[in-house]
């Protein structure tokens, strides 16, 4: 079929032609727009899950969703900074939300404020002032000038939520891979969230991330776990698969015959990245509108080496040597989580020893822990992945420290 139809989008973060399986987050985020919006508290959320479920999708619907309710939108993906350029994200992102909540030259008492203390934000990065050169706005004196990343942060978004209320709009602010954030950025964003909860202000933060931010959260504050909801989102359920991969080809005129449905879901597990790039695949082969079962079997070997190559070859490819023997060893004892005395018995090493490689794994995200003492992958299928791409487990040398002089 005509590959400038293909309705199927394996792209990251892509929106696919229909949003199938997540009424539950929508409708919920939907809900915490308008009570914010009519001066009530609502636990705001922090979507967790593994790669390719649909999470920065999702964060994207929000978007459209906080958009159409005339808010304003702060968004971005997190990275590993410090601390001075997470404010200036901030910063800059914030100063554009409090433009367009109003102009300039429309600037009630509450709006200049707002303008001030971000100034103060900024000026407390940048000691020259070069920011506030651009902006030409005076910092306010006492608020957003602490030094603590917390208490300016909230000075910045109380101030700011005071001058979206003023308007009748708010600010959402939505953050994807939260799990790179610092523990101090995590902690200043859910100390100021909690302050304007208190001061009932239109003002939330949405995150998406993977399985370990409830945790990372609840160590950042305890009172975390009240101030949000965990949705943890996986791959679609049996029906939503099958709808997922039917209707947009129905959308396009073509038709799967029920056996390869069958066989596309079965390979699929549901996740909906893979039901997008198997669906790619696929689309290419078939003919005449019409998609069978043979379709999908000729498809799935280029679905296999479209992942191989690039969804799963990317992350292999920033590990070092052990890294590598780390997660082959897990793939070998099988798909479910894995002991970390279990991994280090076959890699014929202490656990101890290994315990810095595993917590390399997880701060490049490519781990978690689901449970104390174990470790997964974060990508579904990696451990297949793995037995494919590292035929044979080979575990390196170890490197003996050199005596200090």
């Amino acid at each position: 079929m005509d590959n400038l139809d293909n309705p199927y989008t394996p792209n990251a973060g892509a929106s696919p032609e229909a949003l199938i399986g997540r009424d539950d987050q929508t409708a919920s985020f939907e809900v915490l727009l308008r009570r914010l919006q009519r001066g009530r508290s609502e636990q705001s959320m922090i979507i967790t899950g593994l790669r390719g479920v649909g999470k920065t999708v999702l964060l994207n619907r929000f978007e459209q969703i906080a958009r159409g309710a005339g808010w304003e939108v702060v968004e971005f993906e997190a990275s590993k900074h410090e601390d001075g350029k997470f404010r200036q994200a901030l910063f800059s992102q914030l100063k554009a939300a409090l433009l367009r909540l109003s102009p300039r030259a429309r600037w009630t008492a509450r709006g200049r404020r707002a303008a001030e203390v971000l100034s103060a934000f900024a000026v407390s990065v940048d000691q020259q002032g070069t920011w506030s050169m651009s902006w030409d706005v005076p910092p306010a004196e006492g608020l957003g000038d602490h030094g603590d990343l917390g208490m300016d942060l909230t000075d910045v978004l109380t101030a700011i939520g005071e001058a979206a209320a003023e308007e009748g709009k708010g600010v959402a602010i939505l953050i994807d891979e939260v799990q790179f954030l610092a523990a101090t950025q995590l902690e200043a964003l859910i100390q100021s969230i909690h302050k304007t909860v208190q001061r009932k202000l239109p003002v939330t933060f949405v995150g998406a991330g993977l399985p370990q931010i409830a945790e990372l959260a609840g160590d950042a504050k305890s009172y975390a776990e009240r101030l949000f909801k965990f949705p943890r989102i996986d791959s679609l359920d049996d029906a939503d698969a099958r709808t997922a991969l039917t209707e947009p080809a129905a959308a396009e005129g073509a038709v799967y015959d029920g056996d390869a449905v069958d066989l596309a879901v079965d390979i699929t597990r549901g996740y909906p990245y893979f039901i997008q790039e198997l669906g790619y695949q696929v689309w290419n082969i078939a003919r005449n509108n019409r998609i069978t079962r043979e379709d999908v079997t000729l498809a799935q070997e280029a679905y296999e080496a479209k992942l191989d190559s690039s969804f799963f070859r990317v992350r292999l490819d920033r590990a070092t040597p052990l890294q590598t023997a780390y997660m082959r060893a897990m793939a070998e004892l099988g798909p479910e989580p894995q002991k970390a005395s279990d991994v280090a018995r076959l890699l014929e090493r202490d656990s101890t020893q290994l315990g810095p490689t595993r917590a390399e794994l997880i701060e490049m995200g490519l781990l978690y822990t689901p449970e104390h003492g174990y470790a997964a992958f974060t990508v579904p299928d990696f451990d297949k992945f793995m037995l494919r791409a590292v035929p044979k487990l080979e575990v390196p040398p170890v490197q003996r420290r050199r005596p200090k002089i």
